[in-house]
């Protein structure tokens, strides 16, 4: 890979196991990969997020996929823990993106992909913090496409689904059984798959301000 051509990636929680997962299949697609961890970058500090992004050469894909959960039912959760949430999912985001965005219109094209969840569609109980985070990175999405979508740049959201991973590690296998029989083929999303349609989701370059659930859960049309 040439990396003075490659096209450039910015992967925001990088010490995931759907960044790490994302990090190999875009450099098997030849992209120059940064997929940097929190001790790196805490996407909640705007400067730490703007010195970091004005550092990079370009950038041509951004994924916003630093998460944090802090489950509890909604009465006993704290300011601090519903705070926190929102802080990083869908504040640290916004960061990412605007400091992208800046960059990007300079280039007069680009691709932010953010990493959402089915509790934005669902309201998965016990995650109301998660859920109002993930539900406004959506609002995000759609706003950021309509914003600078004539700059050449495009902004999706994908829900990967409920994934075995470092996350979804302190899961009850009672409530594990439960979120897989709400999938109608049986199974879970794994993180490759996830990597492969983001991945694909790049070359299509007409598409932007949707969203992309990758599971198999049915939910009403309305």
């Amino acid at each position: 890979m040439n990396t003075e051509t490659a096209q450039v990636a910015l992967i925001t929680g990088g010490e995931g196991d759907l960044a790490k997962a994302l990090t190999d299949a875009l450099r098997a697609a030849g992209w120059a990969v940064h997929a940097p961890g929190r001790a790196v970058l805490d996407v909640t500090n705007a400067e730490q997020v703007t010195a970091l992004i004005n550092a990079l050469p370009r950038i041509d894909l951004l994924v916003n996929n630093a998460a944090i959960v802090a489950d509890g039912p909604a009465v006993a959760m704290t300011e601090e823990a519903f705070s926190q949430v929102l802080d990083v999912n869908l504040r640290g985001s916004f960061l990412c993106a605007r400091a992208a965005v800046k960059k990007m219109s300079r280039q007069r094209q680009g691709h932010i992909v953010n990493v959402g969840s089915y509790a934005a569609l669902a309201g998965t109980a016990g995650q109301s913090n998660y859920a109002a985070a993930k539900a406004g990175l959506i609002a995000l999405t759609k706003s950021i496409a309509k914003e600078y979508g004539l700059r050449g740049i495009r902004c999706n959201c994908v829900l990967p689904g409920f994934m075995e991973t470092k996350m979804t590690q302190g899961v009850s296998e009672k409530r594990r059984a439960e979120v897989l029989a709400e999938h109608c083929l049986g199974a879970f999303t794994t993180t490759a798959e996830a990597a492969r349609f983001i991945v694909a989701l790049e070359s299509f370059k007409s598409v932007s301000g949707q969203v992309f659930q990758l599971d198999s859960r049915v939910g009403s049309w309305s």
